[in-house]
């Protein structure tokens, strides 16, 4: 039996999320998990985040929220406010053996012939965002394996290499071409972005060749009363709903 793998990325310790998620992928017969990271961040159970992700066995990057969150001596300059008192809050959630595992996280990995990276591949430690096919140019050519996979900007989408220039195109599913270098971004577990508040992920069925986008509903309004139980900002809440 080949491997078909779930890859998660940016679940934002959202707990409710990441469970349905975990429960799709399974009843879809994933063999592994992986995560682009950005375990934590923004909601309001990064640790039940951390231990479900750790009991799958999933191999994860780190994103620039599990970075500043397990790093008490990075300055937050960079963080919008709002971001930054959710890691000053995060912090105090953990235990020192989760920020210690957060902290060991590598930028980059190569799983089963195919990269996992949450920023850029140029640079991951600068946690550069990929909006566009001229932002994803600098990425492809660092890319060593046909497929990589990677999160940051909570939107999914796919760019290829293509002889005349960087492609783009919307979620669905995928047969990677011989010879064209992919880049594809899950979307969001736990803060979708585009609008749409179902969780994203992407299962990737490597003896079919086929890449699949999987959008699913979750308890919105659960995520949403936890936050506010926890005293996170209200906004937290609210954009689970609009998925922004």
């Amino acid at each position: 039996m080949g491997k078909k793998y779930a890859i998660l990325g940016d679940i934002h310790a959202n707990i409710d999320a990441l469970d349905t998620v975990v429960e799709d992928a399974r009843s879809n017969s994933v063999t592994d998990f992986l995560s682009v990271g950005d375990i934590v961040g923004y909601n309001a159970a990064p640790s039940e985040c951390i231990k479900t992700v750790r009991d799958l066995g999933c191999r994860v990057v780190r994103g620039n929220h599990d970075h500043y969150v397990s790093s008490s001596r990075v300055s937050l300059d960079d963080f919008q406010p709002l971001a930054a008192n959710v890691i000053e809050w995060t912090r105090r959630q953990l235990t020192a053996g989760e920020i210690e595992w957060l902290a060991g996280l590598p930028l980059t990995d190569v799983v089963g012939g195919f990269t996992l990276v949450h920023a850029t591949l140029d640079m991951p430690d600068h946690w550069g965002y990929v909006f566009n096919s001229l932002d994803a140019e600098s990425s492809l050519t660092y890319q060593k394996t046909q497929i990589c996979f990677h999160g940051h900007t909570h939107v999914p989408i796919v760019y290829e290499k293509a002889p005349d220039g960087v492609l783009h195109a919307e979620p669905g599913d995928i047969t990677p071409s011989f010879g064209r270098k992919l880049f594809i971004n899950t979307g969001s577990v736990g803060q979708p972005r585009d609008g749409d508040p179902r969780a994203s992920y992407v299962i990737y069925d490597v003896a079919e060749r086929r890449i699949s986008f999987r959008r699913i509903e979750y308890d919105v309004e659960a995520a949403m009363e936890r936050n506010r139980r926890a005293g996170l900002p209200e906004r937290l809440a609210t954009r689970l709903a609009a998925g922004r």
